[in-house]
């Protein structure tokens, strides 16, 4: 039964967007590019980025509203394999990795509200136990939790932004850190300088993962994307224009935690207290919403045959895939106790980034195959020339990334690829069936 309207797949679309990153990532921004108006409009570069990634994920939902999203649009419109490559990296790399280093955030920011004496992975296994324990209860649970710790993140990200207009004189720092720093004239500094920003602006695709759970999909998860990634944009520019009226581009470039560095200035040791809390919830959120969407393409392996039989087990009283939810949540939290979180995130973008490219792909091949002119079929605007920005855009970025990162790149793009015999293994253990 379809149960998820617009409210709850718009929540389920920021969340997939906003974690941590936007309380520290503008600093990493402001190192490589040392003026206000490179700093902001590396940010909107990266908003028309995201929105063209909505734009054609809008028109493939409506064209597959099917369980799955983004392993259904790979799957049907190359091979099998290509989708399972993807769902593989999805779980050891991708999505759990990601959800390691967030819990570990979640815990550090804990233990500093509350003061108590725990271990950081034991606090973040805990959180992981918690909410795989809340969306194993239904997708109505698991929605209602997303929506209410998302409307707080907003809340706490406009509280940020509010207390920065209202207390601080935006002009001056803006003016002075204009005049003081010269741009540095390089494509490649701004090419850098995108990385940051396109990773704290990814994470609309996983709201296409639960797809064929949401009312009128063909209408709703459309509406959801735009109106999901349009709002993040504005509220990544409004941080980042605060983060420059009150630190000016100089004092950001100096400031890893640019959002703490505010509230102390503008509230002191109380103003440090309030954005720890909303660090908080916004870490949980971004939790929240990856043990509620990434399940469903794992469910979708299953149901496809190339994966355990059991994680394609629904529950016949709640109507969620509760398997394949304990699977994600299990392998989050050996990554957790691990400690090698962080270095998984250095190739999280490397593959992460591939995936994107080749969803654009799918669109130019699902055109070709489906030919539907149906008025239910959502039309992405200027394309081929917008979505070939956007596929370039995404290669751009892993490459990049590998030049920047070789060695966790190829790691993480080994397991990826390990993807294909394992694929081979299950096909031919269904064929002796």
């Amino acid at each position: 039964m379809k149960r998820i309207g617009l409210f709850d797949t718009t929540m389920i679309v920021m969340g997939g967007i906003i974690g941590s990153g936007i309380f520290i990532n503008p600093y990493v921004v402001a190192r490589q590019l040392n003026t206000p108006e490179l700093i902001l409009g590396a940010w909107i570069a990266g908003g028309i980025v995201a929105l063209l990634g909505a734009f054609i994920y809008s028109e493939l939902a409506s064209r597959l509203p099917d369980v799955g999203g983004q392993y259904a649009y790979l799957r049907d419109a190359f091979h099998p394999i290509v989708a399972f490559i993807y769902g593989w990296t999805l779980l050891l790399v991708i999505q759990t990795g990601g959800m390691a280093a967030v819990a570990m955030t979640f815990a550090r920011y804990f233990i500093e509200i509350t003061g108590l004496s725990i271990k950081e992975g034991v606090i973040a296994v805990l959180t992981l136990v918690f909410l795989t324990i809340i969306n194993c209860l239904g997708l109505r649970a698991g929605s209602l939790v997303q929506s209410i710790l998302m409307v707080l993140k907003i809340l706490a990200i406009l509280a940020l932004i509010i207390f920065g207009l209202v207390l601080e004189s935006p002009t001056s720092k803006l003016i002075s850190s204009s005049s003081q720093v010269q741009s540095p004239n390089t494509i490649l500094a701004f090419a850098t300088a995108m990385v940051p920003v396109l990773f704290a602006y990814g994470g609309w695709q996983t709201a296409s993962f639960i797809s064929g759970e949401v009312d009128n999909v063909r209408k709703t998860l459309p509406r959801a994307l735009i109106i999901g990634v349009l709002a993040v944009v504005l509220l990544y520019l409004g941080v980042n224009y605060v983060c420059l009226s009150v630190l000016g581009a100089e004092g950001l470039a100096k400031s890893t935690t640019p959002a703490s560095a505010i509230m102390t200035n503008l509230l002191g040791e109380k103003g440090a207290r309030l954005i720890a809390i909303a660090i908080t919830i916004s870490t949980l959120g971004f939790l929240s919403q990856s043990m509620l969407t990434a399940p469903r393409v794992y469910f979708a392996m299953a149901r496809d045959k190339v994966f355990f039989q059991k994680v394609g087990w629904l529950d016949p009283n709640r109507n969620v895939p509760t398997i394949a939810i304990l699977l994600q949540g299990l392998f989050a939290s050996i990554i957790s106790l691990s400690g090698q979180y962080e270095q998984i995130l250095n190739y999280v973008v490397s593959t992460d980034f591939v995936f994107y490219g080749l969803v654009a792909l799918c669109l130019f091949r699902l055109r070709q195959k489906q030919n539907n002119k149906s008025e239910d079929i959502y039309k992405m605007p200027l394309h081929p020339y917008s979505t070939m920005i956007f596929m370039l855009t995404c290669w751009i970025i892993v490459l990049s990334t590998i030049y920047k990162y070789p060695l966790n790149s190829l790691i993480g793009i080994g397991i990826m690829l390990l993807a294909i015999p394992v694929y081979f293994f299950w096909k031919g253990k269904e064929s002796a069936k």
